[in-house]
């Protein structure tokens, strides 16, 4: 599991040391504030880390190897113009230090890179061995509607989309898991079958359907919200979101109702349950209060969860973490939200 995050002049970021719970982690902030950058930057460490080690001729990271795929991952997921304008700009402050810290230090590892960086990275650590366990990343949008060839004309264009869009079109395209874990993969896919009307399935043409009573409906012609719950139970139904890994999902409550967030928060400590470590980054409030409703109800096994507040101080940005909401400070949109009925109140409507 990752255990910390240390960044230090990075974006809207001048210092933060964020240590993370082994199961959930939340990161809340209003727009601008940097969450999902948070998510990427992990992200690409971990993702990196992965892909080189689950590659047939893999050997124990070197530190050349690994600076070469880092800056190629970390280019293609935040899509800058240059590497270095990841760097925040500061007289005086002219690289960017990044450092992830593991339950086994093993894994930990360390870069940076200049403002002035081009495609370079320069790797302060190297780990012992690379990471077994895969890392998953939700963009806002969700992406069956766009499988079908996606990663083909990815890989032999040069597109303006995120990396992130490609590394999870090609998991959602990986074959059913069978076998012992198939029961557990069913009490994880039970109510999200339940909430979308039916289950996912990929057909032999490369396009994703959602099968239901009334026969089977082309994934564009479903609401965007059940495809949201359609994405993230097809991952459940490959393996790759079962027993460990990491999932970082943006916005999870982007299009849904909140009946559809109510299932959303179930399954993300449903995941964290079954050993997934979740990051989360959201404004909403809703989602919010659904997941400390869901938290307290687990009080009688163990469960672990990270806050982590983002606020803006001049111009920049500085982190407040805690195991509860009540630690990292001022929500703006809880703010605006009593605001708002307050308003509604005086108006006599």
């Amino acid at each position: 599991m990752l255990s910390s995050l240390n960044i230090r002049n990075f974006t809207v970021f001048p210092e933060a040391n964020l240590q993370f719970s082994p199961q959930l982690n939340v990161i809340v902030g209003e727009n601008g504030t940097g969450k999902t950058h948070l998510l990427k930057i992990a992200y690409s460490a971990l993702s990196t880390s992965w892909e080189e080690g689950k590659k047939p001729s893999s050997n124990s990271p070197t530190k050349t190897l690994l600076q070469a795929r880092l800056a190629d991952k970390i280019t293609g997921v935040f899509q800058p113009e240059s590497l270095g304008r990841l760097a925040r700009r500061k007289q005086g402050r002219a690289r960017c230090d990044i450092r992830l810290g593991f339950e086994n230090a093993q894994y930990d590892f360390g870069f940076s890179f200049a403002t002035n960086s081009k495609t370079e990275v320069s790797l302060e650590k190297v780990p012992e061995f690379w990471l077994d366990a895969a890392s998953v990343y939700l963009p806002t949008r969700e992406l069956l509607s766009i499988f079908p060839n996606f990663v083909s004309v990815y890989e032999s264009h040069y597109l303006e989309f995120e990396e992130t869009w490609r590394d999870t079109c090609i998991l959602l395209g990986a074959p059913l898991q069978r076998g012992t874990k198939e029961k557990r993969i069913q009490e994880l896919l039970v109510p999200l079958e339940l909430a979308m009307g039916g289950s996912i399935i990929l057909d032999k043409n490369g396009r994703f359907y959602l099968k239901t009573e009334n026969g089977r409906f082309e994934i564009p012609l479903v609401a965007e919200g059940q495809r949201k719950l359609a994405m993230l139970a097809r991952l459940i139904a490959t393996g790759v979101l079962l027993d460990r890994g990491f999932l970082f999902w943006d916005e999870p409550e982007a299009n849904l109702n909140p009946r559809l967030i109510k299932q959303i928060a179930q399954s993300i400590i449903s995941l964290s349950n079954a050993g997934i470590q979740v990051f989360l980054a959201t404004h909403s409030l809703f989602l919010l209060r659904e997941l400390e409703i869901l938290i307290d109800t687990e009080k009688s096994t163990p469960f672990k969860s990270k806050f982590f507040g983002l606020h803006f101080s001049g111009d920049s940005v500085e982190v407040r973490q805690g195991d509860v909401v009540d630690e990292i400070g001022e929500i703006v949109s809880l703010d605006e939200e009593l605001e708002q009925s307050e308003r509604f109140m005086l108006s006599g409507v």
